[in-house]
């Protein structure tokens, strides 16, 4: 039987981080995971450039059951600290927008540069390896994978969620939660577009490919960026950060214009450029072919100074407040995170050490903790894996 010090299930951001720590400690580290390459997600992210982290990060960019549970490792571990490994490497990068940051070049780097560390400090990794059992014995663990039998003080379940699952996501981490008696909250997912019912979709046609900068509001919260419609529903950046908060059955509602008051825009105009058309006004400030659906929908064909006030009104609140109801999300296929998960009240804060099973840990996008779109989920994974990594 192998033994070792501490076995990471899971070569993703957050258990290549908590190995490089465990092995710089002199822990004695394997890591395993079924893909064929370490890092996938890493690689895939930010349209390939991978958007490593935030530097706004702070603890309200994050949905948790516990939502404080998660300032004590972005407390500990901050993007300044990522960045400094960042640099030390010679990779360069650079700010987009929102504190969003970004490789110059190919996120594989950032897969290198985890790998290299990993191998500097002598950590084992192990890829097209599944796990099978798992047990307590001896003070710590014994599980087969492989085809072998080994043994461990520490174990860390660093195996991510249910999103994408092309990309072999599974949902092993709640698997072994559940064996240990380790509650978890649902999971569901999350960074997510959006899908409509078949009468809306066929009414929004025109619109697929659209792409406006809107406030959308729901779920208690509201997130303001680009907003596209598509073939199935809506997307861009501020669906999918709404979309963490949307339940089924609740709406949406959306100002596509946020600042303007556009009732007082349109009775203005009415008193000044009465000859103008509705679509006409509302096409200076939206999409083309979406000013002239609106305009369309609400029945407004004729010039301002024909159309009546509460036709004006109908059209300003389909711009600056639309209230549409989803049926549903794009689910785990396109969901760029998984929320839920472990739930942390079983967690200690500190360590990420499940409190009422010693030696047995959980980082990343396993654990009930999920951050905004933008570098956020990164910053998480390289946190939680970072400070399993000082105490396995």
């Amino acid at each position: 039987m192998e033994q070792f010090d501490v076995v990471v299930a899971g070569a993703g951001a957050a258990g290549m981080m908590c190995a490089i720590e465990a092995a710089k400690r002199g822990r004695r580290v394997l890591v395993l995971d079924h893909a064929k390459a370490a890092g996938e997600k890493i690689r895939i992210s930010g349209g390939g450039r991978c958007n490593f982290t935030n530097l706004r990060t702070e603890p309200k960019a994050f949905l948790s059951a516990n939502p404080k549970f998660c300032i004590s490792a972005l407390r500990r571990y901050r993007p300044a600290d990522f960045i400094a490994l960042i640099d030390k490497a010679g990779i360069a990068w650079h700010e987009k927008t929102l504190g969003q940051l970004f490789c110059d070049g190919p996120a594989t780097q950032v897969v290198k540069l985890l790998l290299d560390e990993m191998a500097r400090h002598g950590v084992i990794l192990r890829l097209e390896t599944s796990i099978g059992e798992i047990q307590q014995a001896g003070g710590g663990f014994r599980l087969t994978a492989g085809g072998r039998a080994i043994a461990c003080q520490s174990l860390v379940i660093a195996t991510g969620g249910k999103s994408i699952p092309k990309m072999g996501a599974t949902g092993f981490g709640y698997e072994v939660a559940a064996r240990f008696g380790v509650p978890v909250v649902e999971p569901r997912p999350a960074l997510v577009p959006l899908t409509f019912e078949i009468g809306l979709l066929e009414r929004l046609k025109p619109l697929a490919g659209v792409a406006v900068d809107v406030r959308v509001m729901g779920g208690g919260t509201s997130f303001d960026e680009a907003m596209l419609f598509t073939h199935r529903g809506l997307s861009g950046p501020a669906i999918l950060q709404v979309s963490s908060y949307w339940r089924p059955g609740e709406e949406i509602v959306v100002d596509m214009a946020p600042g303007i008051d556009v009732f007082s825009l349109l009775k203005a105009a009415k008193a000044e450029r009465g000859r103008a058309a509705l679509a006409t006004v509302l096409g200076e400030h939206l999409p083309r072919r979406l000013a002239q659906l609106i305009a369309e929908q609400t029945g407004a064909q004729g010039n301002l100074a024909d159309t009546p006030d509460r036709l004006l009104r109908q059209a300003a609140e389909a711009v600056n407040a639309w209230r549409v109801k989803p049926v549903g999300s794009e689910g785990y296929r396109t969901a760029e995170v998984t929320a839920g998960g472990v739930d942390t009240r079983a967690l200690d804060q500190r360590s990420m050490m499940v409190t009422a099973v010693p030696g047995l840990y959980f980082v990343g996008e396993v654990v009930d903790v999920t951050g905004w779109l933008g570098g956020y989920n990164f910053q998480w994974a390289w946190a939680s894996g970072w400070c399993a990594g000082q105490a396995v």
